[in-house]
Order: C-alpha cells, then sequence, then structure tokens
C-alpha cells in the first residue's frame, strides 16, 4: 500500500489493499464508471502487477502506478468531461515496468483503491451522475456490468463495520519521538530508520524541525512534518521515496507529450485572454498572445489541447451594444430688482443745484409770454452751474438733498413729483427697473458602445489662454516670453456601460457642461463648470435622473437716508434698494437601450 503521507490532510485510502504479487501484466483499458453516490475508474489488468498511489497539488491529481506492467491499451484521449469530480484522466508507460495513470481531480477527496479480479477499481466519493467513458475495445461494458453489480449490493443494508475513523487509520507501527530544534535531514534519516524505507531528500530541502509525536502512525506523524514545512513525498520505486517540495514533484507528470495549436479570437483581445486561460493550463503549458492576428498560440500536454477550445468558447463571445441617450439641462436665470427716490428741498434765494437745475436772476431778460409781441414777464436766460449752491445769509433759511449721487442704470421708470412748501420747492424723482434673464440649454447626445468599453462624446470649443512667463527679463529690447494653452469647455459626457445577466445595465457616467467667461479683474478668464459623476443600475429602456444640482446666489444692497432707509416697507422710499437674484440648475437623465444581436446572426467559425 502506498504511504498515506503522501496524501493532502484528511485524505487516504480507507482500508488496506491486499494486492498480488508482481508478475508479467499487461494494462488493457481505463474506465469511469458511475454509481450511487460514488464515482470509479477501473483499470483493467491481465497479470499481476504491485500498485503504488498518491497524490499532487496544483493542480490536484491522483497518480495510479502500476509496477511490473505493460500499456497494451491504445491511448484515447478523454473528452474533457466533468465525470463525479475526475476532470480528466492521462495514462502511459512511464517506465519499462511501469504504467502510470494521473486522475486530474476538481478537488482532493476520500478515496479507495482496490485490486481484485484481474481490475484495479479506484472509488472517489461523489454526488453526481454522469455518463460512462472508456479507452478499451468493449471489455469496459463487462466492467460496468459488474459495477452495476456493486451498486446494487452497496444499496442493500450495511452489515456492520468498524466506524469510519477506524477505517482510515493508518495501519503502519506508531512512532514516538520529540525534536528541539534538529535539521530536517536528521529527521528524515530518523524516519527511514525506523520504517525500513529508502528516502531520498532533494536539494532544496533545508530547515530545521521542532515537534513532539506520541504514538502516532509513523507515516501519519511524517506526512504532517513535511506538510509544516512545505514539502511533499513521492514513492517513486518500491521502498524508495523521495522528499522534495511540492513544484519539484510537480515535474514529474510528464508522462505526455506536448502539443502546440493557434487559437484565433474573434471578439475579444487576445492578450485580455491569458490569465484567464493561466487558470487551466498544466505545469508545462505555455500561452502566447500575437496581436497581430489576435491569436493565441498554446503549447501543452495533449490531454488538455481540447479544453482550450470549449474554454474559449465561453469567453471569446459577442458582447452587446448600448445605445445611451442622455438629456442633459443646464438653466442659469437671472432677476434684478431696482428701486430708488432722490429729493431735492430749496427756496429761490437758498438750494443745491445738481438735482433741480435753476435760472440765474442776474441773466433775466424780458420775455412776451402770452404772444402779442409785448413783453409781459421777466425770466432767466442762464442757468447755475449744476454744483453751484446759492446760500442765503440774511435769514433763515433750510435747504436739503437725498440720494443726490445715486441712481438706477438704464432705468424703464422714471418718475419726477414737485409741490410747493409755503416759500420752498419740494421734488422728488423715481427711478425704477426690473429685469430677468433665462439661459436654457438644453443638450440630448446619443452614443453608443461595447459592453464594459467606454464612450466619450464632446460637442464644444478648445479656448485659447495666453501664459506670460513672469521670470523673463522685461527690460531693454528682451520680450517677455508668453506661450498659448488651449482649455477645452463645452458639453462633455464620459459613459461606460455594463449588461448584468438580467438584461439590466449598470453605467458609470459623467456630464460636464463648461463655459469661458472674462475675469472682473486682469486674470484673463474664469471657466464655470457644471458636472455630475455616478455610477447606477437601470433597466433596459429605463429612464433615470442621476443628477440634479441647484446654485442660488442672492444679492441685497441699499443706500439711502440713514435710519429712515431701515424702516420696515416704508424705508424703500427714502433709499435706492438693488435685489438680484441668479439661479443655476443642471439637470442630467440617462436611457440606455440594450442593442440585441440581428435574429439569425452568428459568429464566424473559430479557427
Amino acid at each position: 500500500m502506498m504511504l498515506s503521507l503522501l496524501l493532502a490532510v484528511g485524505l487516504g485510502p480507507a482500508a488496506p489493499v491486499a494486492r498480488p504479487a508482481p508478475g508479467p501484466a499487461e494494462v488493457t483499458a481505463v474506465s469511469v464508471m458511475p454509481g450511487p453516490g460514488r464515482a470509479q475508474v477501473v483499470i483493467d489488468v491481465a497479470g499481476g502487477v504491485t500498485v503504488q498511489d498518491f497524490t499532487l497539488r496544483n493542480p490536484d491529481r491522483l497518480v495510479i502506478d502500476l509496477v511490473g506492467a505493460s500499456l497494451a491499451a491504445p491511448y484515447v484521449q478523454y473528452d474533457g468531461k466533468n465525470r463525479g469530480g475526475i476532470l480528466d484522466v492521462r495514462y502511459a508507460q512511464f517506465r519499462p515496468d511501469v504504467v502510470r495513470v494521473v486522475l486530474e481531480l476538481e478537488r482532493l477527496t476520500d478515496y479507495q483503491v482496490d485490486y481484485a479480479n484481474g481490475a484495479v477499481t479506484v472509488s472517489l466519493g461523489t454526488d453526481r451522475s454522469f455518463a460512462a467513458w472508456s479507452s478499451g475495445d468493449g471489455s469496459w461494458a463487462k466492467n460496468l456490468a459488474q459495477f452495476a453489480e456493486a451498486s446494487a449490493a452497496a444499496a442493500a443494508p450495511p452489515a456492520a463495520s468498524a466506524p469510519p475513523a477506524q477505517q482510515a487509520q493508518s495501519q503502519q507501527p506508531p512512532l514516538t519521538a520529540s525534536w528541539d530544534n534538529a535539521p530536517i535531514s536528521d529527521v528524515i534519516a530518523g524516519f527511514a530508520a525506523f520504517s525500513g524505507k529508502t528516502i531520498i531528500v532533494g536539494k532544496s530541502v533545508t530547515g530545521t524541525v521542532t515537534a513532539t509525536v506520541k504514538n502516532q502512525p509513523w507515516d501519519i506523524a511524517f506526512h504532517q512534518i513535511l506538510q509544516a514545512q512545505a514539502l511533499a513525498a513521492f514513492e517513486e520505486f518500491p521502498g524508495i521515496i523521495r522528499v522534495d517540495d511540492q513544484a519539484a514533484l510537480a515535474k514529474l507528470d510528464s508522462i505526455e507529450p506536448l502539443q502546440t495549436t493557434i487559437q484565433r479570437i474573434n471578439y475579444a483581445r487576445a492578450a485580455s485572454l491569458v490569465p484567464a486561460l493561466d487558470a487551466i493550463k498544466s505545469s508545462r503549458g505555455k500561452i502566447v498572445a500575437d496581436t497581430a492576428t489576435n491569436s493565441l498560440i498554446i503549447t501543452d500536454v495533449v490531454s488538455r489541447i481540447g479544453n482550450y477550445s470549449d474554454f474559449l468558447s465561453q469567453l471569446d463571445v459577442r458582447t452587446p451594444q448600448v445605445s445611451i441617450q442622455t438629456r442633459l439641462v443646464f438653466v442659469n436665470r437671472t432677476e434684478l430688482e431696482n428701486l430708488g427716490i432722490k429729493y431735492d428741498l430749496g427756496s429761490p434765494t437758498q438750494f443745491f443745484n445738481r438735482l433741480v437745475q435753476r435760472g440765474d436772476p442776474a441773466s433775466a431778460q424780458p420775455v412776451d409770454t402770452d404772444g402779442d409781441g409785448v413783453p409781459d414777464a421777466v425770466r432767466p436766460t442762464e442757468q447755475f452751474d449744476a454744483d453751484e449752491v446759492l446760500v442765503d445769509l440774511g435769514g433763515n433759511s433750510l435747504s436739503a438733498l437725498a440720494n443726490a449721487d445715486a441712481g438706477v442704470a438704464g432705468a424703464a421708470l422714471r418718475l419726477i413729483f414737485s409741490t410747493a412748501i409755503g416759500n420752498f420747492n419740494l421734488t422728488s424723482f423715481l427711478e425704477a427697473l426690473e429685469t430677468v434673464e433665462l439661459s436654457d440649454l438644453q443638450a440630448e447626445p446619443v452614443i453608443s458602445t461595447a459592453d464594459n468599453t467606454q464612450a466619450y462624446i464632446l460637442v464644444g470649443e478648445r479656448t485659447p489662454i495666453r501664459v506670460v512667463d513672469v521670470s523673463s527679463p522685461t527690460t531693454g529690447a528682451a520680450v517677455t516670453r508668453a506661450t498659448v494653452d488651449y482649455q477645452q469647455t463645452g458639453i462633455l459626457l464620459r459613459v461606460t456601460p455594463h449588461v448584468t445577466a438580467n438584461r439590466q445595465v449598470l453605467m458609470r457616467l459623467r456630464a460636464e457642461n463648461s463655459s469661458v467667461v472674462a475675469a472682473p479683474r486682469d486674470i484673463g478668464f474664469t471657466f464655470q463648470t457644471q458636472e455630475a459623476e455616478n455610477q447606477i443600475l437601470v433597466n433596459d429602456g429605463e429612464t433615470a435622473v442621476i443628477g440634479g444640482l441647484t446654485v442660488t446666489q442672492v444679492t441685497v444692497s441699499k443706500s439711502g437716508i440713514p435710519f429712515l432707509v431701515d424702516l420696515p416697507i416704508l424705508g424703500r422710499i427714502f433709499g435706492f434698494t438693488s435685489r438680484r437674484e441668479i439661479r443655476r440648475d443642471l439637470l442630467v437623465l440617462v436611457t440606455p437601450h440594450i442593442v440585441d444581436d440581428l435574429p439569425g446572426a452568428s459568429p464566424p467559425d473559430r479557427l
């Protein structure tokens, strides 16, 4: 029986297997049979052989060596189907007197090896059903019938048996030992002396061991110590065990020749598929992408070449197209309200001449007011200067101005009211203006792209900006150096869609609207930008709002007669009030549509 130390933790044969003495024998067929709760690999043998089994990792493999046998069955490539966790079956003449059968497994699990009635049977637990496979010329049918009888017997109520823990217990002699920072080569030599086996240590095996073993089967203890050192063992010949790291032992799985094939890729980029294919290649496999022809050059063992085509048929598929309709609404609204009143109070002998222009009495001349040709009144012919002030020092008098310098630019309403109050004239000037500016910009870009591919659309302009190098000399004949930089402005849409399995669209989207305006000072220009960035999941044809932004800026200024201008409501008639409100709105709506393939369309044949 092969040492259970070669198995992964918790794995091992269910019971010791009795095997006949070696002799001239032939392996005639290898078959995989289904059964209730298990899968069986049946190796037909004519004659007596010695059976050895061990496991390997990365990938998980179970190796069966038939010592004293030659391969009589023709090599038939496994069809690559998963039969109860068995992914691949390979067999060849490993050495002149050894036939090796390698089972590549989905994962290592408990198994049992039996040798009886001219067949070596490997049983693995499984809950799957599958169709049988065989490399033989008809003898596998006999094995299938025998296996059906065994399955029927297994369905009967089982007889009393030992507990599972006892069935899986190793039958090797127990060992009690202790090591304290001992070289691993000395520890392995101790196991060799105790077991009577020949153990050959690889050149990469180094390190020390600190462990205590109490009354444990020597093969299990040996396995645990090796596993703690990231090592494994392989009994290549009866009684000769090789200890090395797992990478070195994996190179022993070289019983198949290599084959090279070229796979033409239709839709995907060949280089992007290499990392995915690395998961299924063997340790000897190699995959190279040719960008000129968008092909993959694959070199691997013969039994694995067929797996690549099935794997690529699921990766190299036509991805759906997505048409994305976007509506971007940008609204700028500006409201301006201006209201103000000026006052002028003066008398004929004392006044300010800034709001109401008054005549100079010294320039008075007779005038005809009724048109009869006879002068009947005297009126000034010249006006005082606008900033001139007339002050009467001969008695008590009063004159006043209010809000004389205030004004409403471009006023829509100007009103003058004048009245006489005793010997005084009161004149008021009312100015009012209300303006509303509305800018409504709507853009509806439509863009189509492949699944998981970023799309980009821009409608705008490139604005030249002159950049002056202030460090350059500016004296004498030297000229200040300046360069021109171009800034991109306009409506920008950048989106990456992904179609999910249930025909929804997951989008990563960024929308932007920018414009250039003159700066209020000497810095040149400023760039006004509105943008939204989001990731959203929507149904096919569904419209979603991915961004809404409102910015409101209110500016209020007032000037007037102190105290009076601050009165509620009435204060507006004692000064000038200006109110400016700027409101900016951004709204982004997105509607994706999945563009299916045309009816009857089919991908080109793979070369």
